[in-house]
C-alpha cells in the first residue's frame, strides 16, 4: 500500500474528525480509509487514533505525528509544484479576512484576479470590522490596516496607510477651516463610536515650543458618530462635518473636488497595511503565492491611483 496515501489518509481523518468525512472528501468508502489507517499503525507499531462508533481522537503519539505529516505533505506538494510543467501550481482552499471597507475596495477586486492566475485554488473572503482570530477561526491570512496589537502572529507590511482630515467645500465655506488640530473642538467632527476599533483617536504631528516634533492623539467630538467607517464617509460627503479618513477612502473624492483636505501640515506619519498569518515556516504554497500577489499589487503606486 502506498505510504504517501496512508499519510494523506491519516491527516484527512485526523483533521476532519472521522472516517466518513474523510472518505467522502476523497470519494472512497470509509472501509478503505480504515484499512489505510490500520496498515499505517501496523507499519509504525504505534497507536495513532482511538476509534469509537461516535468519534475519533488522537493519541499522544498521533498528535505529534500529525504535525510532522502535515509539514511533510506541504513540503512534498511544494516540491512537486516547483518543478511542474508550466511553472508553480497551487491548489486547495484559501481563507482570507479583511476589514469591511478596505476589503470591499482593495481586497475583493484582487480575489478573482488571483484565482485567474491559480485556478486550482478556491477562495473564501470574509469582510468584518472586528479583529478576527486568525488561528482560532482557521484563516490563512488577514489583511489589517493600522497599528497592530502585540501577538504571536507573523505580519508583513504591504503598503503605507496615511490619514487625512477632510470636509466638503460647502462645509468649509459655511464653517471655515481649522488652522491647528487643537481647534477641532470648535467644529462638528464625524467620529467612530466607542465600540469601534479606532481607540486612540485622531493622530497629528505638531512642533513643540522647543522645536521638537511630537505625536499627539485627540478625541474630537460632534453631533454624529457611527461604528461603520463607510457611514462616516457618506456623512462627510453630505457635508455634515469633518472626518479623519485613510487616503484609500478619500483620495478619489479629493481629486474630484468633492472633499477638501485639512490640516495636512500636521499629518501624522503613516502606519501600515499588513498581511497577518499564523507562521512563516511551512506555509502552504497557495498562501505564499497570495502574500506575494498582495505585495506586488500594493507595492505598485498605480494601484493607489499613482500615489506611493
Amino acid at each position: 500500500m502506498d505510504r504517501l496515501k496512508q499519510l494523506e489518509s491519516f491527516v484527512s481523518v485526523a483533521t476532519r474528525g472521522g472516517l466518513t468525512a474523510a472518505a467522502k472528501a476523497e470519494g472512497v468508502a470509509p472501509a478503505i480509509m480504515g484499512r489505510r489507517l490500520d496498515a499505517l499503525e501496523e507499519r509504525l507499531g504505534v497507536k495513532l487514533l482511538v476509534r469509537t462508533t461516535r468519534r475519533i481522537t488522537l493519541t499522544h503519539e498521533g498528535s505529534a505525528f500529525l504535525e510532522d505529516c502535515q509539514r511533510l505533505l506541504t513540503e512534498f506538494a511544494n516540491a512537486e509544484a516547483s518543478v511542474s510543467a508550466g511553472g508553480i501550481k497551487a491548489s486547495g482552499h484559501l481563507r482570507v479576512t479583511a476589514p469591511a471597507g478596505f476589503g470591499r475596495r482593495h481586497v475583493a477586486p484582487l480575489v478573482p484576479r488571483f484565482h485567474a492566475l491559480h485556478p486550482e485554488v478556491t477562495i473564501s473572503l470574509n469582510l468584518s470590522d472586528r479583529v478576527v482570530d486568525v488561528t482560532g477561526e482557521s484563516f490563512d491570512c488577514a489583511v489589517r490596516v493600522g497599528d497592530l496589537p502585540d501577538s504571536s502572529l507573523v505580519s508583513v507590511r504591504l503598503a503605507d496607510n496615511r490619514r487625512r482630515c477632510v470636509a466638503t467645500p460647502d462645509f468649509v465655506r459655511r464653517h471655515g477651516k481649522p488652522k491647528h488640530p487643537g481647534e477641532l473642538s470648535r467644529f462638528a467632527c464625524l467620529t467612530l463610536s466607542s465600540d469601534a476599533s479606532q481607540t486612540r483617536g485622531w493622530a497629528f504631528r505638531i512642533t513643540t515650543e522647543a522645536g521638537a516634533q511630537e505625536l499627539i492623539h485627540l478625541r474630537p467630538s460632534g453631533p454624529l458618530d457611527c461604528s461603520d467607517g463607510q457611514v462616516l464617509h457618506d456623512w462627510c460627503l453630505a457635508g455634515h462635518g469633518i472626518a479623519w479618513r485613510s487616503t484609500w477612502e478619500v483620495e478619489a473624492e479629493i481629486d474630484a473636488g468633492l472633499l477638501v483636505p485639512l490640516l495636512d501640515e500636521f499629518a501624522a506619519p503613516p502606519n501600515g497595511i499588513y498581511a497577518v498569518f499564523a507562521g512563516a515556516k511551512h506555509l502552504p504554497l497557495r498562501v505564499r503565492l497570495w502574500l506575494d500577489f498582495l505585495k506586488e499589487q500594493y507595492g505598485n503606486p498605480e494601484f493607489w491611483g499613482g500615489r506611493a
